[in-house]
């Protein structure tokens, strides 16, 4: 943010006092309150902020809380010994309780009156910035106006610098100060706007979201291990559906998931269904405390435009394994280039692609073989998802479902010494060509009685 910009804002305190807000510690965490608790009793301030402080007031449970104050890292490091001191860009400490870790921040400042620190900036983007300031210099600096509230410890109060209670009674998320500055500083705040707006059930205010169109694409030069991390809090926090669609809305989604938008703009009604009620599913195992994985996640996303290719590269001749594989490699690595997504997950994703056109296979053998594939499972809520493409995908997938009903024996007896194909099992559209296997041939010169032993 530029000093003209800070200069214009000018902070006014509001302080909201206990009887008039909805903040109760009995729902902020022990270690949050030993933290603050420890930084007042050695006299220094100390804020609960940001997330923790909105979600609070809107009625929520936070899962994080990080606190503000005006120690420097050094010094909250001497009053923990359970702290350690981490980040360049921004030095932060952490005080870690067991699996909880308290992220406690130094207050910024705006460096425009020689205060103590560091601040470097390349082409207006923030690369290191350890400035310390006072707790208004602190408001201005972050995102947005919601994540600008103070609880503080010391009255039980909440400090309003930049008019992020209105926001909240207007459920809007407005930037602070300039945006096409404040995204040129760090453009994934731009995915941050589309993601809170999501979360929260928030509209996205008009300033705020008009430099989506111009400053979009400089999402392509964030590191793609911080996308990463972004992509998961997107997606895999519970409404991944919502944030979905605000990507969409925003003009986003290209920027981030390239090969997906492509796809999507094809007009592909299927792709879209198994697209949204991937994520939907997502959502509801997160509800219900269930496991998930990002590469069924990613799986889903990508597969439009892996199957658009492969169907491409079988048009110009290529063999139907050769293509699937080639459209495979090049629309992971593609992603990759904006999104790092790690090997274990990749290999995942490649291995729920192969083994589809393996479930039109309904032999004896190939059922029992791939029910024991260690991805079969992920692999076949995939199929599920597909029963959009045509009604035989559906018949396919009502078979699978049916036979991981029946005990081994049944389903062993039902498929007898070749297959019982549901409907002939015809192959469906959308899916690689199930390969034939060759018959090996006998060495010349055996019988029927030779063992064939060394």
């Amino acid at each position: 943010m530029n000093p003209e910009t800070r200069s214009e804002l000018s902070p006014a305190v509001r302080i909201i006092p206990r009887d008039q807000h909805s903040i109760s510690r009995k729902n902020i965490s022990k270690a949050a309150l030993r933290v603050l608790y420890r930084l007042h009793d050695a006299g220094f301030a100390a804020y609960l902020v940001g997330g923790a402080v909105r979600d609070l007031l809107l009625g929520g449970h936070p899962k994080d809380f990080d606190v503000a104050t005006n120690a420097t890292p050094d010094e909250v490091k001497g009053l923990f010994r359970n702290c350690r001191l981490i980040g360049r860009r921004f030095r932060l400490a952490h005080v870690v309780f067991g699996p909880e870790i308290i992220e406690v921040a130094t207050f910024r400042g705006t460096g425009e009156d020689n205060g103590e620190g560091d601040r470097h900036i390349v082409e207006g983007r923030i690369v290191r910035d350890n400035i310390w300031g006072t707790i208004e210099e602190d408001a201005v600096r972050r995102d947005f106006r919601v994540n600008a509230l103070y609880y503080d410890i010391a009255d039980f109060s909440v400090r309003d610098y930049v008019g992020g209670m209105q926001d909240l009674e207007d459920r809007t998320m407005r930037l602070i100060g300039d945006p096409e500055t404040r995204y040129r500083e760090d453009p994934v705040r731009m995915l941050r706007a589309a993601r809170l707006a999501a979360k929260l059930g928030f509209t996205i205010d008009p300033e705020t979201a008009a430099p989506f169109a111009t400053l979009g694409h400089l999402l392509g030069e964030a590191a793609p291990a911080r996308l990463f991390d972004e992509s998961l809090k997107l997606f895999l926090a519970g409404h991944g559906l919502k944030s979905f669609k605000m990507l969409e809305a925003c003009g986003l989604l290209r920027f981030l998931f390239p090969a997906t938008a492509r796809a999507l703009e094809r007009g592909d009604h299927a792709l879209r269904a198994l697209v949204e009620q991937g994520l939907a599913n997502t959502d509801a195992r997160i509800a219900e405390g269930k496991s998930v994985t990002p590469a069924f996640l990613y799986a889903v996303l990508l597969w439009g435009e892996v199957r658009d290719q492969a169907h491409g590269w079988i048009a110009q001749g290529y063999d139907a394994n050769e293509a699937w594989q080639r459209a495979a490699v090049h629309v992971v690595g593609e992603q990759c280039q904006r999104v790092a997504i790690p090997r274990r997950f990749t290999f995942t994703m490649e291995e729920i692609w192969a083994l589809q056109p393996r479930f039109e296979q309904i032999h004896r053998k190939r059922v029992f073989r791939l029910m024991s594939h260690p991805r079969f499972r992920a692999a076949f809520d995939f199929l599920l998802l597909r029963a959009h493409e045509s009604a035989r995908m559906r018949e396919l997938g009502e078979w699978w479902a049916h036979a991981q009903q029946l005990p081994p024996e049944m389903l062993a007896a039902a498929l007898g010494g070749g297959g019982v194909p549901p409907h002939e099992a015809a192959p469906a559209a959308g899916g690689p060509p199930a390969r034939k296997r060759r018959r090996r041939r006998k060495p010349a010169g055996r019988g029927k009685g030779d063992s064939g032993g060394a």
